[in-house]
């Protein structure tokens, strides 16, 4: 069972940074596919980067360039580094996983690029607030 938990959410502003973690991922990096989704009030929950079982990495078109994700082995854990902070980026943000095999496992035929219904392990969210 894979158990996932975010932290290091909180309030910022427009601007600033934040460093999330996403803990219980130990022993499952390459046979899982690893993402990171947020969800603003009223919104669709959207992918915001992924991790492929190959080691492959993707980032939503909003985000590139200013959020990053990488393995944490000392915790161990996912962190997303989010850099240049902008109101948009408010909302809940979570961690999710999945079994599997193929590199680029985050997406597939007519789906989005990084697509929330392949995933079966979900954390409980963590909010994270940027104010103008």
């Amino acid at each position: 069972q894979v158990r996932l938990t975010e932290y290091g959410g909180g309030s910022v502003q427009a601007g600033g940074s934040l460093r999330l973690s996403c803990t219980g991922t130990r022993h499952y990096v390459g046979n899982y596919c690893f993402a990171w989704f947020r969800q603003a009030p009223g919104e669709e929950r959207e992918g915001v980067t992924a991790l492929g079982t190959d080691g492959s990495l993707i980032y939503a078109s909003p985000v590139k360039g200013r959020f990053t994700m990488a393995e944490d082995n000392a915790r161990p854990a996912l962190t997303l580094q989010m850099n240049s902070l902008k109101p948009e980026d408010t909302g809940m943000y979570y961690c999710a996983a999945y079994g599997a095999s193929l590199g680029d496992c985050y997406t597939g035929p007519g789906l989005r690029p990084i697509a929330p219904e392949l995933f079966d392990y979900w954390g409980p969210g963590i909010q994270v607030i940027v104010s103008s």
